[in-house]
């Protein structure tokens, strides 16, 4: 009998041991640096250096916006903005948090980090077999004009996913060879280019990141904010501030539903709005390859897949940034993966040791270097 509990106390022991900590809905459970065998001091400077190197521009987003892309034809706000606020962050390790800094509770635009929430919405929609597979034509599940043709009618889910499928169009007034146009040439050289073979060049681009958008919402054929909130962001324990908006222009009727296409990122504005702290879960998430507290949200799979690079351009993945080819950070592991949006938001992803860094609003350039003093405190 002895034996039989002394087994059993060991098993329950290890078992206890073993088991990943989760934030519960209201409460991330922090623990001291030396505790998850990290350097208090090299911690310490990575946040003094975020706080340190705030993000130069506006804190008006409107006026940022506006003159981050005034080179672009016909470039305005459609969807909405908000006022920024200062920098803020977490470093969360083995689940725990052990560092943060600024106000993690507010609401900020997040610009181009909301892509990778949207590819988080077509990972679902393959894991529910809603999209057979990613090498489908997406022509054949959105039936009216938007992939017609010669060209567009070749594009894959996988193309629009990569930012490799050079459409050609308008969508919601906006065209897609005015977004981020070649620096060399005129309006005609960009709006008569040739276009590339689908999946053969990379080219980051809004208006088509918002073609996958409007494609996915003809899958779900419910608004992607619901998706996302149902299957994500409440089982996770997010907190019930964040939003995700699309253009005043941009709402179209579906099964007799008027439905708004929500947009992958702030250029115009719009994009998700949210807080630190949710950040912070949704990339505890998929650093456990879309675990949360025994449940499987999203599968591992789709984690694997995000951090494929695209064979026309290294660095980029399924909507996640990879650090690898052209534009990885020096001195980092090659297996990091991370969000990134305009005016430094970032979450930065290592699933191998169990670490999520959520930064906002950090001089972008400076991202590299804040990492790397992270980093450091793991030696």
């Amino acid at each position: 009998m002895a034996r039989k509990l002394l087994f059993f106390f060991a098993l329950s022991l290890s078992i206890s041991l073993s088991a990943q900590y989760y934030p519960s809905q209201n409460k991330w459970e922090s623990k001291s640096v030396s505790s998850v065998s990290l350097n208090k001091s090299a911690i310490e400077d990575a946040v003094q250096f975020a706080m340190d190197n705030e993000y130069s521009g506006q804190k008006d987003l409107r006026l940022a916006i506006l003159e981050g892309f005034n080179r672009e034809p016909y470039h305005q706000l459609q969807g909405p903005t908000k006022e920024r606020g200062g920098p803020a962050g977490m470093i969360i390790k083995d689940g725990y948090l052990i560092a943060s800094w600024g106000d993690t509770k507010r609401v900020d635009m997040t610009f181009s980090v909301t892509k990778s929430y949207l590819s988080t919405t077509a990972g679902l929609a393959v894991d529910d077999g809603l999209i057979r597979s990613i090498q489908d034509q997406v022509k054949d599940y959105v039936w009216d004009d938007t992939f017609q043709g010669e060209h567009n009618s070749k594009i894959t889910w996988e193309h629009l996913l990569y930012q490799t499928s050079d459409w050609s169009g308008a969508l919601f007034g906006l065209y897609d060879w005015t977004d981020r146009p070649d620096r060399k040439g005129t309006f005609d050289d960009w709006r008569y280019r040739e276009l590339k073979e689908p999946g053969t060049s990379y080219k980051y681009n809004d208006v088509r990141v918002n073609v996958l958008s409007y494609s996915l919402l003809n899958v779900w054929r419910k608004p992607l904010p619901q998706v996302l909130k149902e299957r994500i962001m409440d089982p996770i324990g997010a907190s019930t501030t964040w939003r995700w908006y699309g253009y005043d222009n941009s709402w179209v009727t579906l099964d007799g539903q008027h439905m708004q296409v929500v947009s992958g990122g702030g250029h115009h504005g719009g994009g998700v709005f949210i807080s630190t702290e949710d950040h912070a879960r949704f990339g505890l998430l998929f650093a456990r390859k879309g675990k949360w507290d025994g449940k499987q949200l999203i599968s591992a799979k789709w984690t694997e897949m995000i951090q494929t690079p695209t064979p026309a351009f290294e660095s980029y993945g399924y909507m996640w940034w990879l650090n690898k080819g052209p534009r990885a950070w020096e001195g980092l592991p090659d297996h990091l993966f991370y969000a990134a949006g305009f005016g430094g938001n970032f979450i930065v992803i290592d699933q191998k040791n169990d670490l999520v860094i959520v930064t906002r609003w950090l001089e972008p350039s400076k991202i590299g270097e804040m990492v790397k003093k992270v980093y450091e405190g793991m030696k």
